[in-house]
């Protein structure tokens, strides 16, 4: 049996899946907002699951934030309260087996990698755009973190080809630096363009319903995210060559964009032709769960 746990802001998931890899069991619980109650609350989860099942698993986790190579310390989680512990020791100690922990994105992309969208590359890159925007690598079903632990973290990058007549004035991240990739093309930087550039405020949802009717200010913003999409999926390209981007997140909702991406990618890839693959995640929300039950066989 193997168990995956999702980490949010809000819920912790825990699923269990069967050698088959098919979900047996599934629960959500609130997160708790101090340390020593999430470690039990993880706890608590894995014990009632195996309590249920008449059985012990492997457990893997996602967590929205990654461990320190040096220090094996959490390190720029969104949960802050995990920040700076010993998160798979701690749980390790309290469920007397190993502990596998790896970044959300990291664990979706592995996900789509082994029986997903992407199982059939051997470079897979996992891209979530929802909220914000993060990625993930893998290599041969094999996650690669890197040596500083941020594999994948391409949202963080600036965004290429910026140009303020094109793309808007300058956006400060929470980062701490500016014009980050994740402030153009996530739900919330499709939603501050439209409000720059046509004064108004709209939801992500809604600027692509009015772009499918032929609304002209959502059709701008529409295809101007497009084109940002394109310029940062062409670095990825130019870089690593993925046989497969997997989009994840709520904007992967939006079909037309598997069309419209493709489109614009020999625009900025060093190649005559763009032959990566650009598809939505086949598992959607539960990708991350399940990339992080797949973690102990990484």
């Amino acid at each position: 049996m193997r168990f995956g746990l999702d980490i949010g802001g809000t819920k912790i998931e825990i699923v269990a899946f069967d050698p088959e890899g098919e979900r047996v069991y599934s629960k959500r619980i609130s997160t708790p907002d101090n340390y020593p109650a999430f470690v039990t609350a993880v706890c608590g989860l894995v014990n009632g699951a195996e309590d249920t099942l008449h059985c012990q698993g492997s457990v893997g986790i996602g967590i929205p934030g990654t461990i320190c190579t040096q220090t094996g310390l959490v390190k720029n989680a969104n949960c802050t309260f995990i920040n700076g512990h010993n998160l798979k020791n701690d749980l390790q100690r309290r469920l007397e087996r190993d502990v596998f922990i790896a970044n959300d994105a990291n664990c979706f992309a592995l996900s789509e990698a082994v029986d997903g969208a992407g199982k059939d590359g051997q470079v897979v890159f996992g891209v979530i755009l929802g909220t914000g925007c993060g990625g993930g690598l893998v290599v041969n079903k094999q996650v690669l973190a890197g040596p500083n632990g941020i594999a994948g973290e391409w949202g963080h990058n600036p965004l290429p080809g910026y140009r303020e007549s094109a793309d808007g004035q300058e956006q400060q991240c929470y980062c701490g630096k500016r014009n980050c990739i994740e402030r153009y093309i996530s739900g919330s930087g499709l939603e501050m363009q439209y409000l720059q550039r046509f004064g108004e405020a709209l939801k992500a949802a809604d600027i692509i319903a009015g772009m499918q009717t032929g609304e002209m200010s959502c059709r701008l913003a529409y295809y101007q995210l497009v084109d940002q999409i394109a310029r940062s999926f062409a670095t990825i390209i130019n870089m690593v060559d993925p046989d497969v981007i997997v989009i994840g997140g709520g904007l992967s909702n939006v079909a037309s964009l598997f069309d419209d991406i493709p489109k614009q990618l020999t625009r900025f890839v060093m190649s005559n032709e763009c032959r990566t693959k650009i598809l939505p995640a086949q598992y959607g929300d539960s990708s991350g769960v399940r990339g992080a039950a797949w973690l102990p066989l990484s």
